[in-house]
């Protein structure tokens, strides 16, 4: 399900203040890294990833590869750091960056 305009300016908004959790290495997207993405967005839902220095296509090819093998949708790209959002089944208040984020906004 494609994400509003709407929408994608709040997890941005949210995002903005988040550390990258996820480093891509030269490696690129393993069955490590899809595990440890996969388990960070069912704790966070919004995450931000780093990937490796090279070209935009390279990166940007890497992005796309690990949203396609986690389910997950890219909210913003900037440089060599992604926005990643994945809702998840049962969020856990204590971890997710989207309910901290409304219960901070309160």
């Amino acid at each position: 399900m494609a994400l509003t305009a709407q929408r994608q300016r709040q997890l941005r908004a949210i995002g903005h203040h988040l550390d990258p959790i996820i480093l891509l290495g030269d490696g690129g997207v393993s069955e490590g890294v899809i595990a440890e993405t996969t388990r960070a967005l069912e704790d966070h839902e919004l995450i931000k990833i780093r990937t490796p220095a090279g070209d935009r296509d390279g990166r940007h090819a890497l992005i796309e590869a690990l949203c396609e093998a986690t389910g997950a949708q890219c909210v913003q790209k900037i440089g060599r750091t992604a926005l990643l959002f994945r809702a998840a089944a049962k969020p856990n208040p204590k971890t997710s960056n989207l309910l901290r984020h409304q219960h901070l906004a309160r």
